[in-house]
Parts: structure tokens; sequence; C-alpha cells
């Protein structure tokens, strides 16, 4: 029997087509008639061949198949009937499932397997999906056009052929569902500590109105997300955990379902008051005036806030009313100085943000001290020591000196193999047991004790002991812990975590073993390690130091069984705010300038961080409140900066305190400064028969103004003393002594050319009196007041020693001796006054020429020191 085979594919560029039978090909490729362009129709010839016949087309783009199923078919035996009831169960866009049951009539029974032929309505070429199985009732036709009506058919067959075909059965897929998209511009605010309020806007897409909202929201840091139904476009969630992050999304629900969800928002609730009060609040009396107070945080999750700080309340016992202090936010403070001696104090502690104060702890109380115990002696010998030897320790057990007046600040135990010498260690003082470890069996150990204070380590007291010997060899060692990390969580506490293999998948202990946590910082070098022992796989290191580099490793003992150390782990705590003041602070005169100083000093002990700045406060008054002293602040690392402008001769105290990006340190002690008094030294410009002066400044910065210069007088061979006096008054008495001189030089020629020929010599000498007592170069009319500018607005020159050697040029000068001789001017001459000083300035250069050649004259006469009385400047 011929039967042949029809393929027809499109395809642009042309495609090569062949036929495979069972994956084997069976017509060449070139087997085929060009029906049209780009359209290629392909027959096969088939000899009465069973087995599945496909059709391949491939171009370059990609390539498509086609196939049909040739079974030889048995013409003599009977044909199924119509298969029944076909149905289509299920229905969507793009898919349709169709059940049916079995034809009414077919010897085969389960061995029937069935063809189901579809097309869409309307157009004549059916498809063939066939099941997968016989006996199989129910198929899954896919790749469906949405919103579109189709043809369903169903034959059965048996290995004699196909039998007859069921009733069609029309089916419309379901139209494409548009869901909703995210909602736009989702804000979420905190509206109090325990509630939250979230908005949004209309998607913007989706088919048909949206019927409601879900908002999903969750703490931050959880897994559970919880859920609720909202209709509008808000929503205030309340119930809340106060300062808390939470996340929020929303999801739009239409007809269809649920559309996209929007991005999560964060938002925290707001702070509010701590919900608990600190923990765990103890008292220690310290001496007879002083209580130090230790406590830690609230419990975490009930903070509420950041802790900004706490308020400590104190009273006496014997009184209700009590005082509150607030303090930073540490775990530790000492009550000093305004406690009384032998009374009992009740104190308790509150924690605060910035919402409020919490609620306090309750009530502790202590009893100070009748007197303070004595520190300026060694403490006496402990009244007791007790040993008990073990295999690899030893238990060491002591009781205090019995002498309890003397201050006892801790106790060193000295141990070694023969000598107490080898290792040390220091305890508190309250504690009166050590287990010293990691000693070597059946071993003679000498062992002391020594109590210390402040001013040094007391008598020891000695014993002996011998650990000992190993009953058993050692066993094997354990596993060592694997996967130790340390977890930063403050500036003083780092958690430490492990996995056992030794243990179970789910790493519950189930027996005795115990874990060993060892830690160390390699600053300084030869820092030893400290230990712990932990029951849990983690254990909490606390009291470490700020910002600092540790190492941290872990070893497991069972029994007499023990592993190696662990792998280390490194951790580095977080910076805190320094807790010592800036040391070593010292102040210094710059030279040259004494109203200017300079700060040097070195940095705290415990920066707790890198510095970012000091702040240097200084008052001349040491008891001043600290927020009335004058600040200078310094940024960066410097440990050196000048202050300007200070007051002469004038005491000063000066405070430092650093700062790191945490906060603000303590301050320093108050140093005290004085700064120095100011002197003035006057030299001679040129030789004995000139009368002006040069001056220099020593240790004075000040503003300018104008010296007039002191000459000779009669009451003393260096001049008269002069008065304080303003820059304006200097200028009207230089103008005035001016105008007098030029007066008397007149009135001395007019007196000289009218008196008689008799007395024309005695009038020659007077003239040559006045007009060559001054040796100036030049002429007398050249003469010019000095430009003498200093740095100062006031001025006070002291009397003068008399000098050995009085100068007999220097004792006649028409210009007053003292400010009482000088006649006042009227404020009008301040126009020319200021006319005067400007030509002051601008001859200078022709005095300067004088001075030069007089140079070499000033070591002749001595330079003279005038002292002056230091005064604070003057601002107009």
């Amino acid at each position: 029997m011929d039967i042949v085979f029809e393929c027809e594919v499109t395809g642009k560029p042309t495609p090569t087509v062949k036929w495979v039978k069972n994956g084997d090909m069976v017509i060449p490729s070139d087997y085929f008639k060009i029906v049209k362009e780009h359209n290629l129709q392909v027959l096969g010839l088939v000899k009465s061949d069973e087995g599945f016949y496909q059709c391949i087309a491939e171009n370059d783009v990609g390539n498509a198949q086609a196939g049909a199923q040739l079974i030889i078919l048995d013409l003599a035996g009977p044909l199924p009937s119509a298969p029944r009831d076909v149905v289509a169960t299920l229905v969507s866009t793009r898919f349709i499932r169709l059940t049916w049951r079995p034809p009414a009539s077919d010897p085969q029974g389960d061995n029937l397997t069935y063809s189901i032929f579809y097309t869409k309505e309307g157009i004549n070429r059916e498809r063939v999906e066939n099941t997968s199985r016989p006996g199989e009732t129910q198929v899954m036709i896919q790749n469906l056009m949405p919103e579109t009506v189709y043809v369903f058919r169903v034959v059965a067959q048996n290995r004699h052929g196909p039998g007859e075909s069921s009733a069609p059965l029309k089916v419309a897929t379901q139209p494409e569902v548009q869901l909703p998209g995210p909602a736009p511009n989702i804000r979420a605010f905190s509206s109090s500590p325990t509630s939250i309020t979230v908005t949004w806007e209309t998607p913007l897409s989706g088919n048909g109105d949206i019927q409601n909202y879900k908002l999903y929201y969750m703490e931050k840091g959880q897994h559970t997300e919880q859920d609720v139904d909202v209709g509008g476009l808000s929503h205030t969630v309340t119930g809340l955990k106060k300062f808390t992050e939470y996340s929020f999304r929303v999801v739009a629900y239409n007809k269809h379902g649920p559309g996209v969800s929007t991005h999560d928002v964060v938002v925290r609730t707001l702070s509010d008051v701590p919900s608990a009060p600190p923990q765990n609040l103890t008292l220690e009396v310290r001496n007879s005036k002083s209580i130090l107070l230790q406590w830690q945080p609230p419990p975490a999750g009930t903070h509420s806030g950041q802790i900004t700080g706490y308020k400590i309340r104190y009273r006496k016992v014997s009184r209700k009313r009590f005082c509150g202090v607030p303090v930073l936010p540490r775990d530790a403070w000492l009550f000093s100085g305004s406690l009384e001696r032998g009374t009992e104090y009740s104190f308790r502690v509150a924690a605060m943000t910035i919402n409020g104060t919490g609620p306090a702890t309750d009530w502790v109380s202590a009893e100070t001290f009748e007197s303070d115990l004595d520190e300026s002696r060694v403490p006496e010998v402990p009244s007791s020591l007790h040993v008990r030897p073990l295999v690899t320790s030893i238990v060491v057990s002591w009781t205090p000196p019995e002498n309890q007046d003397v201050v006892v600040r801790g106790y060193a135990i000295g141990y070694g193999i023969g000598s107490p010498h080898a290792q040390t260690i220091k305890v508190d003082y309250k504690q009166r047991y050590y287990t010293i470890e990691n000693l070597d069996p059946s071993s003679h150990y000498v062992i002391t004790l020594k109590a210390f204070n402040n001013v040094g380590e007391g008598i020891p007291l000695y014993e002996s002991a011998v650990t000992r010997p190993h009953s058993v060899p050692d066993p094997s060692p354990m596993m060592p812990p694997v996967g130790v990390q340390a977890s930063i969580l403050s500036h003083d506490t780092i958690r430490i975590t492990w996995a056992d293999n030794s243990l179970p998948k789910n790493q519950k202990i189930t027996d005795a073993r115990f874990y060993t946590v060892r830690w160390k910082t390699n600053i300084p070098a030869n820092t030893k390690y400290k230990t712990a022992n932990a029951t849990t796989l983690s254990y909490l290191v606390t009291g470490l130091k700020a910002n600092t580099l540790y190492e941290f490793s872990v070893m497991v003992t069972k029994g007499r069984r023990s592993s190696t150390w662990s792998m280390t782990a490194h951790g580095t705590t977080f910076e805190y705010a320094p807790t010592s003041p800036p040391k070593d602070v010292t102040v210094v005169s710059k030279e040259g300038k004494p109203r200017t100083i300079i700060v040097n000093w070195q940095p705290p002990s415990e920066a707790n961080g890198k510095i970012t700045g000091y702040i240097i406060y200084y008052s001349t008054d040491v008891n001043a409140e600290i927020h009335d002293w004058v600040i200078e602040p310094v940024v960066g690392n410097r440990l050196t900066h000048q202050i300007q402008e200070l007051t002469l001769d004038t005491p000063y105290f000066f405070k430092i305190q650093a700062r790191n990006s945490k906060g603000m340190g303590p301050l320093s002690e108050a140093v005290q400064f004085r700064t120095p008094k100011g002197t003035l030294a006057l030299q001679p410009l040129g030789g004995e028969e000139h009368g002006l002066y040069s001056w220099e400044r020593q240790h004075w910065g000040c503003r300018p103004f104008l010296l007039s210069p002191t000459l000779p007088g009669s009451n003393s061979p260096h001049g008269s003393p002069t008065s304080p006096l303003d820059s304006n008054m200097v200028l009207v008495i230089i103008v005035s002594l001016g105008v007098i001189t030029i007066v008397i030089v007149v009135i001395v020629a007019v007196f000289c050319t009218r008196r008689t020929t008799s007395h024309q010599k005695k009038k020659r000498a007077a003239c040559k009196s006045v007009n060559g007592s001054h040796k100036y170069k030049g002429n007398s009319k050249d003469v010019k007041p000095p430009d003498l500018w200093i740095h100062h607005e006031r001025l006070e020159l002291k009397p003068i020693d008399k000098s050995p050697d009085p100068n007999p040029i220097m004792t006649d000068t028409p210009i007053p001796r003292n400010s009482q001789d000088i006649t006042p001017v009227d404020n009008s001459m301040d126009s020319n006054i200021h006319q005067r000083r400007n030509s002051y300035r601008g001859e200078r250069h022709e005095s300067e020429d004088s001075m030069s050649t007089l140079a070499g004259r000033r070591g002749m006469r001595p330079k003279m020191m005038m002292p002056f009385d230091s005064q604070p400047p003057q601002r107009k």
C-alpha cells in the first residue's frame, strides 16, 4: 500500500526540507517541489511501513517540524465507536483541558488510544493531539489564542484502525487577564512610638476596577510577614514596637486577582522614654565620702530609643526628699565629696532618651565609712593563705589582713616551680580565691600572696604545694571548635560564636563538655591572654578597650579530654568618647610676643578612637563655670596651639578636652600661667649732642600709637617723667611744642634786632644759644618732631633713675617738662594734627638718614630700660 504524505512549509529565506522516519532520513533533502515563491510542498512516498514520519524544514532563522503517524490497519477487525461525554474541564486564556469517557462498545478495552482533532472556528484545517499512553481519557491542548473559539472532536483507535469521531465541541478560551500594576508613590511615616501610617496611589495599569489592597509589613530582621486588607489608599498600623524599623509593601487586587507588589519602604517608629529600668545596680563604698555606682543598661528591646544618659536619684535613708543628677551614658559613676561620713544613702537609676526619663530601679542603700582608710603605707600581710593542689591546677584561697584600717587595692599571686617569681597574677581586692591553671602534674610549686595599694606591695605570705600525678595516660585530644566568629556589639563587648564538629548536626550539647575562650590584644606586645569558660556555643566578652583589635580562640574540654586551640578570629571594638583628658599640658610665652602664649599637650591615654580635635578652655577665674570660659577649637590631631591678644601680667588658667567621632572626653586639670610684664627700652640715636631717643619693643604687642620724645630737663639728666597720653593728646602736644618753639625763635630774633649796638654781642650770643642748642643737620626750620610709632593705645613712662654721668648738653630745652606745662589746644586743630601726623610719616626717610650716620655712636650711652604699668588693651 502506497501512502503519500504532504507537508507545506513557509519560510524566508528558502528552507531545506527532509523527511525523517523514527529519526532516520528516508527521503533525500532535495526531494521537494515549489508550489509558489517561498512556499514548499514536500511529497513523500511510503511503502506500507508503519512509523512516525516527520517533515523538517530549516533555514538561517530556525527550523520547523510537522509529523504524521502511519499505522498499518487491519481492516478485517471491528473499529471502536465514538468516545462519549467530551467536555472541557479547564479553560484558560491559552490552554484547554478535555476529558471524555471510552466508547460504549469496544472489544479492546484499555488498549485504546485517542486522537484529538481541533481547529479554529471557521477554518477547515485541523490539528491533531494524541494521548501519550493507551487508556488515557484526557488531554491538555496548549498554545491557543486568548478569547478564541475552537472546535474539538475525539477519535478512538484500536489495532484495526480509527473508529468513529465524537460530536464536535466548541469551546472559547478566556480573554487575556490584566492584573493591576504596582501602587505608585508608596510612603510611610511614624505617627507615634507604636504606629506607622502608610499611603499610596491607585495603580496606573490594570484591567478593571481595584477591589481592595493588601498591606504587608514585617519587623526589620524578622522573617514572618503580616498583612491587613485595606479598602482605601492609606492605613495606620498600630501596636508596633517602639523605636523599631519596619518594612512595608502594598499589593492591589482586581477581579482577576493580585497585582504586582510595590517596593519595600522602611521606616522606624518614634522613640519614647525607656520602658524598663537599668539592670543590676550595685553600690561600692570607696571611703567616708564617696560611693561607686555601677549598673547595666535596660534589657534589649526596652530602650525605646537611643540612651542619651541616666538620671541618678539619691537621698539619705533618714529623709524622704531626694536629689536628681543627670549623667552621661556610662555604666559607672563615683559619688564623692558631697556625701557625709558614716551616713546611709539610697540610690536609684533611670535611663533617659530625648523623650524623657524611664522607670527607675529600686532603691539600693549603702553606708559611707566613719573614717577614711589609710593609704600612706603598704597593706599588712594577709591573715591566712590556703592551697589545694589538683593534677594541673592549684586552688588558692586567703583572708585579708587583720588591720582593716589600711587600704587594700588588690592581691598579687606569684607562683612557679621551686620559686614564686616565675608568674604573677593580680586580682581585685574583693576576691578571696583563685585557681592557678595549666600547671605540670607531680611538680612542686611555691606560691606567694601579697596585698597591695597605691603605695606599694605589702609583706608576702608563702605556701608550697605538689600537684597530683596523672593516674591514667592522657586521653586522645578532641577536635577543636571550628568557624569561630567575633561579632562587635559595642565599644567594650564582642560576642564569640563557634561550632563543634564533635556534636550532632543540630549542635545540641547533651553532655558535660565546656568551652574555654581566650582573648588578648597585641598592644602592648607582652599582653597576656584572658580566659573564660562557657557551656554554650557562644560567649559574651565584656570589659574590652574601645577601638582596639582583639584576637580570640576557643578550645573544648570533655572530662579529661581537651582539644587544641581553634583558629583565631579577630575583631576591633567600636570607638567611644575619650575617657581620659589630654596629658602633659604646658603653657609658655612666645618669644618677643608676651601677649601670645603657646599651649602644648599630649594625647589622652584612653583616646578610645581617632582624635579629631581638641578644645582649649581658658579663663582668669579658675572657679568660673566652664561655659563661661573662653574656648579655642583645634581641628585635627595637632598638639600645640597659639592664643593671642592676652592681657599682660595676668594669671590665666587653661584646660583641654579631646574629642573623637563619638564625643567629647573629660577636661584636663587646670594649668595656671601668668603672662609676662612688658618693658620698653630706649637708647640714643646719636652722640651726646642729640636729644632724640628711639624705642625698642620688648614683650609688648599692642595697637599703634605715637610716642612723644622725652628730652632732658632741669630736674633730671635724662628728662622728666610723663603722664599716660592717648594718641590724640600726643599729637596735640607735638603740634603745640612745635608752635611754641617757633614763637620763641621769632621773639628772640626780633628782640636781637631792636636792641642797642652795645648789646649786640649779647643778642648774638642769645640767638646762638637758642638756635644752636639742638645740633641737628641744617637750619632750625628743618627740625621735625621724631616719627616714633609703637603698638599700644596708652603708655605710662615710670620715673627713671638718675644717671651717675649727667649729660650737660641735655640741660636746656624750651619744651615743657610734664603734661601740666602744656597749654590745651582747641579741637579745631584736629585736621591740622592729622596732616602733621601724615607729614611725619612721609619724612621718616630723612630721619633715618640722620640715624644711619650716627649709628656708630649708639654704644656711647648705655641702653635705658623703662618699665611701664601693664594695662589691658583698650578697644575703641
